[in-house]
């Protein structure tokens, strides 16, 4: 009986520890990259995501072939979909860690050709992983730079105003008005308080492709309302 369960097969242990070890290496490189830009999920994170999918291809690939590979695989790609989402935050309308949670799904990637046997493809996956934080980030830089064009930019719009506290229902009632004249559906109405007597009301639009004449002229018919102290507008483009 322990004959069957235990066992020692140094063929099979030497392929684990180059399977293992490459994956290592190689999620330590993606992990570097992202420690160094102080991200979430930096150095270990990496490495043990990358590690821990090729331990488990390798163990699937060492009892039951080929095919209980794959459907590990599956797993293990769904596994770190779930760890991936721990590193994404909502902060108000922005959104961040999408890129880390990526990156931990590209490591797992790393970790499961690795665990496969395709040390080929772990490596090309690598450096496709690192390319894609190192060589695009200037591309990403130079894009975020240029002028938002209203009409073909895919953006957030807020419409804020700050009135007299007392005036609130009635400002909310003139916005939703102006609004849906100009069929700009209100996604989102969020009140605070802003000093002694007043209130500063944000609405956010769903729409993603505005015409910015047009909320300038909703902003301008704010303004000069007398109960209101300031109208504006502006786009969030941060992800």
């Amino acid at each position: 009986m322990l004959n069957t369960m235990f066992h020692f097969d140094l063929a099979a242990f030497g392929k684990s520890l180059i399977s293992l070890t490459v994956a290592f290496i190689l999620g330590t490189a993606i992990g570097y990259e992202r420690q160094y830009r102080q991200r979430t999920a930096g150095l270990r994170t990496n490495t043990l995501v990358a590690v821990g999918a090729a331990a488990f291809v390798d163990m699937a690939v060492r009892m039951d072939g080929a095919t209980s590979a794959m459907r590990v695989a599956a797993y293990v790609v769904s596994g770190v979909g779930f760890l991936g989402a721990g590193t994404i935050m909502k902060d108000g309308l922005n959104v961040r860690g999408l890129n880390t949670a990526a990156t931990l799904w590209g490591s797992a990637a790393v970790g499961a050709c690795a665990g496969a046997g395709l040390l080929d493809a772990s490596l090309l996956t690598t450096v496709f992983v690192l390319a894609a934080n190192t060589l695009l980030r200037p591309v990403v830089n130079a894009i975020n730079r240029q002028p938002i064009h209203e009409s073909s930019s895919e953006v957030t719009y807020q419409l804020c105003v700050i009135c007299d506290g007392a005036a609130q229902k009635q400002v909310l009632s003139m916005i939703d008005h102006l609004l849906e004249t100009a069929k700009y559906p209100l996604g989102d109405m969020d009140v605070e308080p802003f000093g002694d007597d007043e209130v500063e009301l944000t609405a956010t639009l769903l729409s993603t492709s505005v015409d910015a004449d047009e909320l300038d002229r909703i902003a301008d018919l704010l303004k000069h309302l007398p109960y209101i102290k300031q109208a504006f507008w502006n786009p969030s483009t941060t992800e």
